[in-house]
Order: structure tokens, then C-alpha cells, then sequence
């Protein structure tokens, strides 16, 4: 295993390949000048690049999003997973124009010149909504709320990052740059973000198809890779989503049936009046806060009752979300156009687009109820427990 004259150029053998690997830096014109050249000179029977199928058709496929299904995604308990890919998208762009560059510079420059040259065109990356359902199963209540403020925040003004955020940039992987605080308390996130697609990265660069091969990937990810490089990895491990917790298993269906068992006591041992009382704080508590997050998304009047409604009922239902219906009510409300679509990769760079456009909206109508009605679960209990006690 040896380096290139330049240093960010890395040549590895596996077998019968000669694997060129590129460490870029994402927000460097620079390095989308070396993978240029580097393609051309050296000719490969494929370019590898660190980017997973859906990325792949963001680049290529700039109009896909008019083909989006916003019911479908909710339906399917997608609509987190697709905030967080629009978040981060926004926070790509805004660093990428304070730096006037494109998005994933070098990665596109890596599938022109790769096409130019006859090469193929290999996805190295593992699929981005893995990596963050990995995350988001490990994660606590208080954690997934840590978390999605923290890329709420990322909206922020890009002129505040100073040149040392910048430089750090250029090193770190994007989300993980988003995500530093959070790892700071869940240690645990830093092999799911970086040692694992260092190890899934290595693996498909190195299977590639053809004897030579030009690798693109983030700067941070080379030194993981050149770790793994000669080591057996189990691929199909790195792509299965980890069982749930015990604790979400309890509290998607233990707790439920104890509020139920905590209401019929309340009624049988305190009377009518004390088993009203309780049902009427869980009412309260949960409707007013799953209302609430409905109204911080600016969800229409008709979805905000509607989450006051359904959260008192489907907090004691594992299989139903109050966000999920009052996404659908804000669906049919206050339904998409074509030209929210067409708008979108335009207003996720600001927060006023993100509240303005109805399909995010949408999406943060979903999560904010969801989260509201999940803290109504937990200010309740306590609060049906003191009327048990009282008198």
C-alpha cells in the first residue's frame, strides 16, 4: 500500500486491482480539479464514488422530487427519515454557495469525467436513510428531540461559520459535522456515521467492477478505509437496521395497556370523579402538546384539532402516530402543488421555506405533533398519579 506524489492520491491493490483512492475535501474547488485530472490521466475501467442510490438521483435526476408521493412517504413512516435528508441537503447547498461551489462538487465531476472516459460508474456509499435509522434506533426520546433540533438549527446563517468550522469541513464527513454535539453524548454515533461506512466504503470500492479503478470519498473516511482495506467485512450486517430496544418494545405496548390498567383503577379504588379527573388530564395533556408541535409547524387550524383529537387515543395505540394523522389531514388541507415541489430545492435553504412550502411543512407536521404527543404521554402520568394520591 503506497501514496501517490500527491498526498491526497492513495494507491491500494486488492488481488488482481489497482485501486486509486481520492480523499476530497466536499467544499473545495480544489479537489474537484484533482479528480478531474486524475481521471483523465489515468483512464479506469471505473469510477467509485462515495454516494448511495438516492443521492445518485438527486444528482441526476434534479426534477425527481415532482414525482414524490407525500401521503405515500407518511403512510410508510418515512416522513422523518425525508426532513432529515431535506435538512441536510439544506446544509450542504448554503455551505456550498458561501464557498461558490456546487453541492458534491467533486462527485459530480468524478461521473462526468468517469462517463467521458467510457468508465463505469460504481455507488460505493451505503444508503443514507440506513445510516439514519441506525441512528435514530439507538437513540432515547430526549435524544431524537436533541437531534432534530440540532439539525433544525443547522438553518442558521452560514456567514456566522467562521474559517475554522470551515477547515474542519473539509476533513469531517457533513453529517457528522452536523451532528458533533450530539455525538458528544452518544459516543455510540461515531461508529455508525464514520466506522461503519469506512468499513462498508472499503468493501464495495474494493469489489468494484474492473482491473483499475478510481475511488472518490471524503477526506475523513480514507484513513478507515486504508484500516479495513485487508479485512473481511459482512456487507449485508452493515445494511440490516437493528432490532428495537426492549425499551421501545415497552413502550410501545406495555405502557399503553399500564395507562389503560392505571385508568380502571383510578375508577374502581378512587370512584368516578377521581377516574374522570385522570382521564381528563391525559386528554388534556396529551391534546394540548401534540396541538401544540401541530402549531409550531404553522399546521392548518383543521390539522392542529384534529392532532388535539387523535392523540389522547392513538397514544394508547401502538400501531397509530398523532403525527402521522394529522400529516394527512395537513395533506389534504393544504395539498402540494406542483409548484412546492418545483420550489423545494429552493426554500429548504432557509427556515421561512422550510415552514413556508407545503411539503416540508408537512413534514414538520408529522414530527412536531409526534413529539408533542409523545411529552404528553409523559406529563400525564404524573399528573393521573397525583389524583390518585390526592385526598
Amino acid at each position: 500500500m503506497e501514496s501517490d506524489t500527491n498526498s491526497n492520491v492513495h494507491k491500494l491493490i486488492f488481488n488482481d486491482k489497482e485501486i486509486l483512492l481520492i480523499g476530497t475535501a466536499h467544499v473545495s474547488k480544489e479537489s474537484a480539479e484533482l479528480v478531474g485530472i486524475v481521471i483523465k490521466e489515468e483512464k479506469p475501467d471505473t469510477v467509485s464514488v462515495e454516494l448511495c442510490p438516492s443521492r445518485y438521483q438527486a444528482i441526476r435526476q434534479k426534477d425527481k422530487w415532482r414525482e414524490m408521493d407525500i401521503v405515500k412517504v407518511i403512510k410508510e413512516k418515512k416522513a422523518f427519515l425525508l426532513l432529515m435528508n431535506l435538512l441536510l441537503g439544506s446544509f450542504q447547498k448554503r455551505i456550498a454557495e458561501k464557498l461558490d461551489i456546487k453541492p458534491g462538487e467533486e462527485m459530480i465531476k468524478a461521473i462526468e469525467e468517469g462517463e467521458n472516459v467510457k468508465a463505469e460508474i460504481h455507488l460505493a456509499d451505503r444508503e443514507i436513510h440506513v445510516t439514519l435509522s441506525r441512528i435514530w434506533r439507538i437513540m432515547g426520546l430526549w435524544e431524537k428531540i436533541k437531534f432534530l433540533f440540532q439539525f433544525i438549527l443547522s438553518l442558521g446563517d452560514v456567514d456566522e461559520i467562521g474559517e475554522e468550522e470551515i477547515e474542519k469541513m473539509k476533513t469531517q464527513d457533513v453529517l457528522q459535522t452536523l451532528l458533533a454535539d450530539v455525538e458528544k453524548s452518544h459516543p455510540v454515533l461515531k461508529e455508525i456515521l464514520i466506522t461503519e461506512r469506512d468499513q462498508y466504503l472499503a468493501e464495495k470500492i474494493r469489489t468494484a467492477p474492473g482491473k483499475k479503478i478510481v475511488a472518490v470519498v471524503g477526506a475523513g473516511h480514507v484513513p478507515g478505509i486504508k484500516k479495513f482495506w485487508n479485512e473481511e467485512i459482512d456487507i449485508d450486517s452493515l445494511n440490516v437496521l437493528p432490532p428495537k430496544g426492549r425499551m421501545s418494545g415497552f413502550f410501545k405496548w406495555v405502557l399503553p395497556i399500564a395507562i389503560l390498567a392505571l385508568f380502571v383503577f383510578g375508577f374502581f379504588h378512587g370512584g368516578q370523579a377521581k377516574g374522570a379527573s385522570m382521564i381528563g388530564w391525559w386528554v388534556a395533556a396529551n391534546g394540548i402538546l401534540a396541538g401544540l408541535g401541530a402549531l409550531m409547524a404553522f399546521a392548518h387550524p383543521f390539522t392542529i384539532i384534529s392532532s388535539m383529537i387523535a392523540a389522547p387515543l392513538t397514544s394508547l395505540n401502538p400501531m397509530i402516530a398523532a403525527g402521522w394523522v394529522a400529516g394527512l389531514v395537513e395533506a389534504f388541507s393544504r395539498k402540494p402543488k406542483v409548484m412546492d415541489f418545483e420550489n423545494l430545492p429552493e426554500d429548504i435553504l432557509s427556515a421561512k421555506g422550510f415552514w413556508r412550502n407545503k411539503v416540508t411543512r408537512i413534514l414538520l407536521v408529522v414530527v412536531f405533533t409526534n413529539i408533542g404527543s409523545s411529552l404528553g404521554t409523559f406529563v400525564a402520568i404524573p399528573l393521573m398519579v397525583n389524583v390518585m394520591h390526592a385526598g
